[in-house]
């Protein structure tokens, strides 16, 4: 925990991570302390055990989601070379990756304006729940810079075509379209749906084998860019082995007894 990022704990075991921006007087907007100690944190949960972490939820204090770049973030940058710049995109970079790279489930909880690199947010997140009064946009072209860094993980969330669309132009949209292109997975309306909904994509996790839920994200990654043959192979490999686990015998001998597997919360 610091003072730009908050990290709290629940479910059973404290198993779930929430991770709130606590910027909230600029709109939690990004500064290079804000993506440091994002990568940090992000790279510590990643160090724990299937029991020990098995969601992640992804919030902004205040307003706001995230509002992209911090103003006086970017005049910094305007005096920097171009290697110091290139140093300073990394960082973003490198935080990006390990979110889209943590083991479990990462749910993003997006209220308010979602741009920029907030809008990459959302590409690096599993599941994404936006209350029906969000605004997104990949608005660094109205300030004369383009959306480079965040583009590998939107690119491949929302396709070429609607990048082509909305990257050049920088208009900001709401919620409904970015469900529409694959940005948001679900649109509720008001706070207290939204954070309803948020506890119901937790509980879905939590219902799954710990295990089998890390590879079922990590599979999504592995089978990206094989070939027909060596999915084949790759995907028969992944289940044999997970098929052999005790979490897999338990997952089976829970559904022939019409019980709730051991991992599973009790509901009341």
């Amino acid at each position: 925990m610091t003072d730009l990022v908050r990290i709290e704990r629940s479910g059973p075991n404290d198993a779930v991570a929430r991770v709130t921006l606590a910027r909230p007087d600029v709109h939690n907007a990004f500064n290079a302390a804000l993506i440091g100690d994002l990568r940090q944190a992000f790279a510590a949960l990643a160090r724990e055990g299937p029991m020990e972490l098995r969601a992640v939820v992804l919030a902004g204090d205040g307003l706001s989601f995230c509002a992209g770049a911090d103003i006086d973030w970017m005049r910094a940058a305007m005096q920097l070379d171009v290697e110091a710049n290139e140093q300073d995109a990394m960082a973003m970079a490198d935080m990006l990756e390990t979110l889209d790279t943590c083991p479990v489930p990462v749910i993003a909880r997006v209220h308010g304006p979602a741009l920029g690199g907030g809008a990459g947010l959302c590409a690096v997140a599993d599941v994404v729940i936006a209350e029906a009064g969000a605004k997104f946009g990949f608005t660094e072209t109205r300030l004369g810079i383009l959306p480079a860094v965040i583009s590998p993980f939107v690119i491949a969330r929302i396709g070429e075509t609607h990048a082509r669309a909305l990257f050049p132009g920088g208009r900001r949209f709401d919620a409904v379209r970015a469900q529409r292109i694959g940005l948001v997975h679900e649109v509720v309306e008001g706070i207290e749906a939204l954070d309803a909904a948020v506890d119901q994509a937790v509980a879905d996790v939590l219902a799954s084998g710990p295990t089998a839920v890390r590879a079922a994200k990590a599979i999504v990654r592995e089978v990206r860019g094989l070939g027909h043959g060596a999915a084949k192979w790759h995907t028969a490999r992944v289940i044999a082995r997970q098929r052999v686990t005790e979490e897999a015998q338990e997952g089976f001998r829970s559904f022939v007894e019409r019980r709730r597997p051991a991992w599973a919360p009790d509901d009341g």
